[in-house]
């Protein structure tokens, strides 16, 4: 059998809907525990980067990151990596690359949201914990909404995708020609975050085989992980009017 793509159509009945109830439990289970685990671990690297780099040495990367072009070079390093650690997660011929997929993201996760979490700390330190605190209703309500209601999104994937398509484009021309998007992008990416939650939360539940808990739950950390992106910009773009 093929691998899993996220945008399969939603004829693309995986055996992961006939697999016993046990085994899905299990797979279920299991996804959402890497999920947990890759938020963890994301934290960690977090609190070890800011624990150990020196405040002027963090001030300095974080420019770099952010200066002239450095921002679209770093977005653009991180949707190669992106891509290396997902088709690493979905393959079939070795659970020791699914793991070494996750673990890439994760860490490239966590480079990313270095700048973002600087700034955010020196507006307030409580807001990336505000903003985590708040992620994690939004998650656990739209989780229980497909849990309850076991809705099938596979065809909310094309769409989705080209919804990230256009917000990418906006993000690019944002960096490329100087112009802030502000609240109201952020909002809408909330939405489109909230979106993918919801796809990927439907595909555990329907499309994903019970052996692809690595592939899916790096699918739903990214979501969420874009969703606290948004939240805390939101939250940021707040205080800073105080």
């Amino acid at each position: 059998m093929s691998q899993y793509s996220p945008y399969a159509p939603a004829s693309d009945i995986s055996i992961a809907q006939y697999a016993n109830e046990s085994a899905r439990a299990t797979f279920i289970r299991r996804t959402y525990a890497h999920v947990g685990g890759a938020v963890m671990a994301m934290i960690a690297i977090e609190v070890a980067l800011f624990s150990i780099v020196p405040a002027a040495t963090m001030q300095n990367v974080v420019g770099m990151m952010l200066g002239g072009y450095g921002w679209l070079i770093v977005l653009g390093a991180f949707m190669g990596v992106s891509w290396m650690a997902r088709s690493w997660a979905s393959s079939g011929s070795s659970v020791g690359l699914q793991y070494a997929g996750l673990g890439l993201y994760t860490f490239a996760e966590a480079i990313l949201f270095l700048p973002l979490l600087y700034i955010a700390m020196r507006l307030d330190p409580k807001l990336p914990m505000m903003a985590g605190l708040v992620t994690g209703i939004v998650f656990a309500g739209l989780t229980a909404f497909v849990f309850t209601t076991r809705v099938d999104l596979a065809p909310w994937g094309k769409y989705l995708a080209i919804a990230g398509l256009v917000a990418l484009g906006a993000i690019v021309a944002g960096i490329v020609f100087g112009f802030s998007l502000g609240i109201f992008f952020s909002a809408a990416m909330v939405a489109l975050a909230s979106g993918y939650i919801l796809y990927d939360t439907s595909n555990i539940l329907h499309h994903y085989r019970t052996d692809q808990y690595v592939a899916a739950s790096l699918a739903l950390f990214a979501s969420v992980a874009l969703l606290f992106w948004y939240i805390l910009r939101i939250m940021m773009m707040f205080s800073s009017r105080d």
